[in-house]
């Protein structure tokens, strides 16, 4: 007798991918409302001018956001996959997830040292910082999830 598959908690990872999109919306609104950019476009500019092969380049706030809300509406897009486990999906959520920490992890520090490098200095906090607890947290849920489902996506149904 087939059965049926198992249900989406638990081999799905949408509401974990669902969240990290709430989360990095969230954060965009934070970096545009708090002057990311003016801290963003002078890094890259002595970072290049270091490391020359430095694949970032300067933005304004018009590319900024249209490219972060294109994005985002395409992270959105792929929840009802997430939701499914959707094997291809696996690995853009792990890139996907480490992003995210990361970039978490990179206001954290910004915040703590007051500087990205050490001649472009803001006041604390740094931009973009109030939003990077969320991130960090929907960023784990989604890696925990990834993890978990994968012990799932391996297992074989009962009376196989």
């Amino acid at each position: 007798m087939r059965q049926a598959p198992p249900a989406l908690s638990e081999s799905g990872f949408g509401s974990a991918w669902f969240a990290l999109c709430v989360a990095f919306a969230l954060h965009t609104f934070d970096e545009a409302t708090t002057g990311f950019l003016a801290v963003y476009n002078p890094t890259v500019t002595i970072l290049r001018e270091s490391w020359g092969w430095l694949p970032m380049g300067t933005i304004q706030l018009r590319e900024f956001l249209i490219g972060h809300i294109l994005v985002c509406a395409l992270l959105f897009c792929l929840t009802p996959l997430a939701a499914r486990g959707m094997h291809g999906l696996r690995s853009l959520a792990w890139v996907y997830a480490v992003i995210m920490f990361l970039n978490a992890l990179g206001h954290t520090v910004g915040t703590i040292l007051g500087h990205t490098v050490a001649s472009v200095t803001f006041s604390r906090p740094a931009p973009g910082f109030y939003t990077s607890p969320l991130l960090f947290l929907t960023s784990v849920w989604l890696m925990a999830r990834l993890r978990r489902t994968a012990r799932l996506e391996f297992q074989l149904p009962t009376g196989v």
